[in-house]
């Protein structure tokens, strides 16, 4: 089914959303992704060819490349792509073939992101994935099942872009908390705690320096699962 094109080259070229305000590190650690992958994916990646040595292109077009900062789109597109990473260890020139059919099936620079991609963009995304069409039709909804649990962190404008991402802050991501939230207008992107402009970063130094969760909780008036959540955001998982 052909999917009608929209003239979102322009739209996004102008909003804020769309400026590099993130490292490659910073933003991997927010995704819970290894940094390498993420700089694979928005950077390229050199290999092997009986040529010489020849570099792969960029799954994600960044808007600063020298040095590489992302985007709260690109952030947006790299968690969409983090759910196959958590099902299958898939080859990157074949992640490329599916976002590149997608870019040009719906006329825009971040497929990944478009409204569209709830609807027909996941079905044709899993159906261009190479050796992926060739898992069975259990492993194929299993990855059908982790796109849609990702995008369902995504919060939208009334024009279907994202405004507002709930990265995970623990392993288990079936029905884990939305506490954390990353909102390009509030704290410059960075993570809060949710309904609040309160960093995360604030709470886990604060908790690194001695201070407990219940002085943390009645310092910023949160409950503690929210206090726990910024905690696990910024530190190591078993940190909180």
């Amino acid at each position: 089914m052909q999917m009608p094109k929209n003239s979102s080259h322009s739209r996004l070229a102008s909003d804020p959303r769309s400026l590099g305000v993130y490292g490659v590190k910073e933003a991997a650690h927010y995704l819970g992704l290894p940094a390498a992958t993420l700089r694979a994916w928005v950077m390229g990646r050199p290999y092997a060819t009986r040529q010489g040595t020849r570099t792969a292109l960029p799954v994600i077009r960044i808007p600063e490349p020298t040095p590489p900062r992302l985007s709260f789109y690109n952030l947006c597109e790299a968690h969409v792509l983090g759910a196959i990473r958590r099902q299958h260890h898939v080859a990157l020139p074949d992640v490329r073939r599916a976002v590149d059919y997608l870019r040009k099936h719906f006329n825009t620079v971040h497929p990944l992101i478009e409204k569209a991609m709830e609807t027909d963009g996941k079905d044709l995304f899993i159906s261009h994935m190479g050796d992926l069409v060739a898992i069975t039709r259990g492993g194929q909804i299993t990855i059908r099942e982790a796109l849609e649990t990702y995008l369902r962190r995504i919060e939208r404008d009334p024009e279907g872009l994202p405004v507002k991402l709930f990265p995970f802050t623990r392993q288990a991501i079936q029905d884990a908390p939305r506490n954390v939230v990353i909102d390009a207008r509030v704290a410059f992107g960075r993570p809060v705690i949710t309904g609040t402009n309160v960093p995360t970063s604030v709470i886990a130094e604060r908790y690194k320096a001695g201070d407990s969760i219940r002085d943390l909780m009645e310092d910023y008036g949160r409950e503690a699962a929210e206090i726990e959540e910024a905690i696990r955001c910024e530190l190591d998982l078993k940190a909180a």
